[in-house]
This record gives structure tokens, sequence and C-alpha cells, in this order.
């Protein structure tokens, strides 16, 4: 903690090696969580990439108080996707198959691959919010049942609850599917 606390200074005093650390630390898991709550990867990228911006402009306002940098980030990126799902209720889309829109690649499995991301986020749709979230951040972003507790601000024991429940139901969902 003590080398993640020097890692927050130095990125608030604008140190480009600390912030390319903490972008380089942290982008898969949060681009992961984005897109399993979405399902639009094209769109979790963006909004990825945003989170990192708001990140970088508001890195002053980060008070280090023994909580991972990472929960920050996560708290920006799901008050992001909140406000996308608000938007998009608004507003009727078809979405654009990123598949065709792709050169190269085996588009077979581009197609399988994108049936099995849309598949899981109809399943995960099923679930609580709470259940949605701990599977996200516990499977997309790869979190350890510790860090998603201190995300969640929840026992390490309700997210292992949580994590239970959601697994068993996801299961039933994926399986009568």
């Amino acid at each position: 903690m003590q080398d993640e606390a020097s890692l927050v200074r130095r990125a608030q005093q604008h140190d480009q090696a600390a912030l390319t650390q903490i972008y380089e630390e942290n982008f898969d898991k949060i681009y992961r969580y984005i897109v399993l709550k979405i399902g639009e990867k094209t769109e979790a990228e963006d909004m990825t990439q945003q989170v990192f911006l708001n990140a970088l402009k508001n890195i002053s306002s980060f008070k280090y108080k023994k909580v991972p940098l990472s929960s920050w980030l996560f708290r920006i990126a799901h008050n992001q996707i909140v406000d996308y799902l608000r938007r998009k209720s608004k507003r009727a889309t078809v979405p654009l198959n990123e598949s065709m829109a792709k050169a190269g690649g085996d588009p077979k499995l581009e197609v399988e691959r994108d049936f099995d991301i849309v598949r899981l986020v109809s399943a995960t749709k099923q679930l609580t919010g709470a259940q949605r979230e701990v599977i996200s951040l516990r499977f997309a972003a790869e979190l350890s049942v510790r860090q998603a507790a201190r995300v969640m601000n929840k026992s390490e024991g309700a997210i292992k609850a949580l994590q239970h429940s959601a697994i068993v139901s996801l299961r039933k969902v994926l399986s009568a599917g």
C-alpha cells in the first residue's frame, strides 16, 4: 500500500511515469468491467478512456486513505455506466454488429465470441444489481474478494455470498438457454 500511496502522490504532481503506470495497471480491468456491464466493446473502449481522462482531471482530489486507487477508478467507471445506461434508455438504437466492421481474423470465431458475450450480458440482466456488480468486479475486472468488498463497501463474507448466489443463478439461466 505504501508503494501505491507514493504512486498516487507522484500522479497528483502530474508525474507522467506515475500516470502511465496507473493507466497500464488498471486499463484492462476497467475495460472488462465496463464491457460486461454494457455489452458493447467499442463503447466500452471509449468509456474506459473517459474513466482515465476523468481520473487524470480529478487526481488531485483523490484522498489516499488505505483504499486502493482502483476502487476510486471503479467508482468513476460505475458512475459512467449509470449515465450511459440512463442516456441509452432515452433513445432507441440499433447496435452495429462489430464483427461485420472488423477486417481480418476468423469470422466464425468472432461471431461465436460476440454471441457468447451477448448471451452472458443477457443472462447477467436477470441477476440482482448487487449480483451483477460482484460478477463484473470479480470476473470481468479480476478483482479479489477483498478488493470487490472495498469497491462495493461490503464485507468479504457478503461478497462471497453474493458471488455464490449469482453463479448459481447464472448457471440456471445459461443451462436453460
